[in-house]
C-alpha cells in the first residue's frame, strides 16, 4: 500500500483487487444517459453551426470554446458549494437539472449566433455545476487503491452514452433531415432519464444517504488556499498547459475529414470512432494508472495526441488515416480523463475533495476555451495544415514543460 509519505499517483504500487461500490456504478448510468443527450448534441455542432447556419471558423471557434470551457468558473462554484453544504449529490442535480433544460432552448435560439451562445454557456454551465461534486462523490466513496479503475469503469459508462449519442443523431438525420428540433427533444428525454437515476440511486456520504462529516465548516478561505498546495498547483499547471496547446473534438474531426477527404456525410460519426476506443481503453488503462502510476499513464496518453496531430498533416489517406486518427484520439481520452481525476483526488482532504478537483478542472477548462478560440482564428486565416502545425509546434514545448512538473513531483514524491 501507498505510503503516508508518498502522494498517490506518483510511480505507486498498491494492492489490487476488491469490488466496486455502487455510488461507482450508479454515477455511471447517470453519466451513460447524460451523454447520450450531449454527444447528441456535439456531434450535430459542427454540421449544425458550419453548413446549417453557415457560421464562419472563427464563429465556430468562440461557441465551441464556449461550449467547453464556459465551465470553467462554474466547476470552482459547484465544488465549494458542494463541499460547504456536504451535499454534493444535490449541487449534481442542479446542474444535470440545468443541462437537461437547456436541450429545450436550441431550437428556440433559431440561427442567432447570440442566442446559440447563451445556451451553449447555460448548458455547459450545468457541466461545470456538477463534474466537480459528481467526482467527488466517486473518489470519497472508492478506496485509493481503487480510484483508477473506479474512474475507468465511470468513464467507460460515460463513453458507452458517447457512443451512442451520435449513432442516434446520425439515424434521427438520416430519417428525418437535417432539421434541430429532433435532435434537442430526443436529447432532452436521454437527460431527463439521468436526472430520474441520480435522484433515486445515488447518495450522499459515500453511499450512506447522509451528510458527509466535518468537524469544521468549510470556508471560501479554505477553498481558495487550495492553490497554496504544491502538489496539486503542479497538477494544475501541467493539465493547463498540455490543454492550451490541445485541439479541441470538434476542430479535430472537421480537419480529420477534410484532410482525408471522406464524406462530409461521415461527420457526425466521427467522435463515435473517438468513443469506441475510449470505451475499450478506460477500464485497462484505469488499472494500469493504479499499477504503475497515473501521472505516467496521463502523459503517455499526452504523446498518443502528439501522433494525432502528425496525421492530421497528412493530405489524403481515406478511412484508414480516419481510423488511426480516431484510435489515437480515444487512447487519448482513456488515459487522462478519468486517470487525472484518480490522480488529484487523494491529494486533496476529504473535506475539500469537490473543491481540490474543481481547481484541477478549472485550470484544464480554462485552457481549452482559449485554445479552441485560438485554432478557429488560425483556420480561418491560414491553411488548415499550416495551423494544424503551428499547434503541433506548440504542443511539443508543452510536453516537455509538462514532464518537467512530472520530475518536480517525483522529486517531491
Amino acid at each position: 500500500m501507498t505510503s503516508r509519505s508518498t502522494p498517490p499517483g506518483i510511480g505507486e504500487r498498491t494492492e489490487r483487487g476488491g469490488r466496486l461500490p455502487a455510488t461507482v456504478f450508479a454515477l455511471g448510468a447517470v453519466s451513460l444517459l447524460t451523454d447520450v443527450s450531449a454527444e447528441m448534441v456535439t456531434a450535430f455542432l459542427p454540421v449544425y453551426l458550419l453548413y446549417t447556419l453557415q457560421l464562419g471558423y472563427v464563429q465556430f471557434g468562440l461557441l465551441d470554446g464556449l461550449y467547453n470551457g464556459a465551465t470553467a468558473v462554474l466547476r470552482l462554484v459547484g465544488g465549494y458549494v458542494a463541499d460547504r453544504l456536504r451535499r454534493p449529490k444535490l449541487v449534481a442535480l442542479a446542474g444535470y437539472g440545468t443541462s437537461a433544460l437547456t436541450k429545450l432552448l436550441f431550437p428556440l435560439a433559431g440561427g442567432s449566433g447570440l442566442g446559440i451562445g447563451g445556451v451553449l454557456a447555460a448548458d455547459r454551465a450545468g457541466k461545470g455545476l456538477r463534474t466537480a461534486p459528481r467526482d467527488a462523490l466517486i473518489s470519497l466513496a472508492t478506496p485509493a487503491d481503487r480510484l483508477g479503475r473506479a474512474f475507468g469503469v465511470h468513464r467507460a459508462m460515460d463513453t458507452f452514452g458517447a457512443l451512442l449519442g451520435p449513432l442516434i443523431t446520425f439515424w434521427i438525420l438520416s430519417q428525418l433531415g437535417t432539421g434541430s428540433s429532433p435532435v434537442f427533444v430526443v436529447s432532452f428525454c436521454f437527460a431527463a432519464l439521468g436526472l430520474i437515476v441520480l435522484a433515486a440511486f445515488v447518495r450522499d456520504g459515500a453511499g450512506t444517504g447522509k451528510p458527509l462529516p466535518a468537524q469544521d465548516p468549510v470556508s471560501l478561505r479554505a477553498c481558495l488556499g487550495l492553490v497554496r498546495d504544491r502538489r496539486l498547483r503542479r497538477a494544475t499547471l501541467a493539465a493547463g498547459l498540455l490543454g492550451l496547446a490541445t485541439i479541441s473534438d470538434a476542430f479535430v474531426f472537421v480537419v480529420l475529414q477534410k484532410t482525408t477527404a471522406v464524406p462530409l456525410s461521415v461527420l457526425p460519426l466521427l467522435p463515435l470512432g473517438t468513443a469506441l476506443v475510449f470505451l475499450l481503453g478506460a477500464i485497462p488503462l484505469g488499472r494500469l494508472a493504479d499499477r504503475i502510476g497515473r501521472w505516467p499513464v496521463f502523459f503517455a496518453g499526452h504523446v498518443l495526441l502528439l501522433g494525432l496531430y502528425a496525421l492530421l498533416l497528412t493530405s489524403g489517406g481515406g478511412y484508414p488515416i480516419v481510423v488511426a486518427g480516431l484510435a489515437l484520439h480515444g487512447l487519448f481520452y482513456a488515459a487522462t480523463d478519468g486517470v487525472l481525476m484518480a490522480y488529484a483526488g487523494p491529494l486533496v482532504p476529504a473535506p475539500l475533495r469537490a473543491s481540490g478537483l474543481a481547481v484541477v478542472q478549472t485550470g484544464q477548462a480554462v485552457a481549452r476555451l482559449i485554445s479552441s478560440s485560438l485554432f478557429g482564428v488560425l483556420l480561418a486565416n491560414l491553411a488548415t495544415g499550416t495551423s494544424v502545425l503551428i499547434t503541433l509546434s506548440v504542443f511539443v514545448p508543452a510536453l516537455v514543460g509538462a514532464g518537467l512538473l512530472v520530475r518536480g513531483k517525483r522529486r517531491e514524491a
